[in-house]
């Protein structure tokens, strides 16, 4: 299965007003997918309806083949939710939390207390286990959040801004939490933040809302590519020795549709990714690549272009 989470013309509406427009998503297997838009974009509204929280006004939400509308109930035996404001009984301890939340998903007492110990010890709360929430950081309750999507096994994580409002210590410990769900747990991850350079660092594709609709959807480069570069490839190079015939051999490559060059270094602009081709005259005119390389953008300046130009 490829696409373990797909939306088709997924829309809601409350008392007439759009809050998701036909939204097409699709999440692979095994992958951390970002989930980004300004406040009021529809994230929050999609993630209820692939939890089966609510209902989409039309459309049809799939989440490992089940459908989230007439199967709720499988979807969310498979899926774990950190909401933004995750709440526990802070007169509980951690462990008491977590085994009060295995009887809500019906796990054997012995078979819920190994596993909850396993899920403390894999976000970091083992020495704090017994100690009651109440007197937990922000930074724990999120870890402790975490561990809560953990016991039940999930193949899905969908996770709302899980480091608002964490020191930089603690929001490494959380993304090394969510490298690891993936890298050693296999689960794919759904990331909804608006922390960009954090959803760079960890995710292998992200979607951008903006009022109800994916407004554009890739890896960062694609992305990039999409929004900056015109749908275009550019591609920066550095030569040993840059030529007058060197520089016309590269604009006579099919594909090739500028060149700019400035010393030895050279930023050309294609219709697709034609390293291998501008590699080979490069070496063919007795000249040597010293840098060839794709643009490389950041989410940051994808996401202020857009909204600052693309609407």
């Amino acid at each position: 299965m490829e696409w373990v989470v797909e939306t088709k013309d997924l829309k809601k509406s409350y008392n007439g007003v759009k809050a998701v427009d036909g939204i097409n998503l699709k999440i692979r297997e095994g992958e951390i997918f970002g989930f980004l838009g300004p406040n009021g974009a529809g994230k929050t509204t999609t993630i209820l309806m692939l939890l089966g929280l609510t209902e989409p006004t039309s459309g049809e939400v799939r989440v490992f083949g089940y459908n989230a509308t007439r199967n709720p109930l499988q979807v969310k035996r498979i899926t774990g939710y950190l909401p933004e404001n995750v709440g526990f009984y802070e007169d509980l301890t951690a462990r008491e939390n977590l085994l009060y939340i295995t009887k809500l998903n019906k796990i054997p007492t012995s078979q819920a207390l190994e596993k909850i110990g396993e899920v403390l010890s894999t976000v970091g709360l083992s020495e704090v286990a017994d100690k009651e929430v109440g007197t937990f950081s922000r930074g724990m309750l999120q870890r402790l959040g975490i561990a809560a999507t953990l016991v039940k096994d999930p193949k899905l994580v969908i996770l709302d801004e899980p480091t608002l409002g964490i020191d930089p210590e603690g929001v490494e410990q959380i993304l090394s939490l969510i490298r690891k769900m993936k890298e050693e747990k296999k689960i794919t991850i759904l990331l909804s933040s608006h922390f960009l350079h954090q959803v760079q660092r960890i995710c292998d594709r992200v979607g951008i809302v903006s009022k109800g609709k994916i407004v554009v959807e890739g890896t960062i480069g694609e992305v990039g590519e999409r929004v900056i570069g015109g749908g275009k490839t550019q591609i920066q190079v550095e030569v040993s020795e840059l030529t007058p015939s060197l520089l016309e051999s590269i604009r006579k490559i099919k594909g090739v549709e500028g060149v700019e060059s400035s010393g030895n270094f050279l930023n050309i602009k294609c219709e697709k990714d034609l390293r291998r081709e501008i590699s080979k005259v490069i070496v063919e005119s007795g000249s040597f690549p010293l840098l060839l390389k794709t643009q490389d953008y950041t989410l940051e300046e994808i996401y202020v272009r857009y909204f600052r130009e693309g609407e």
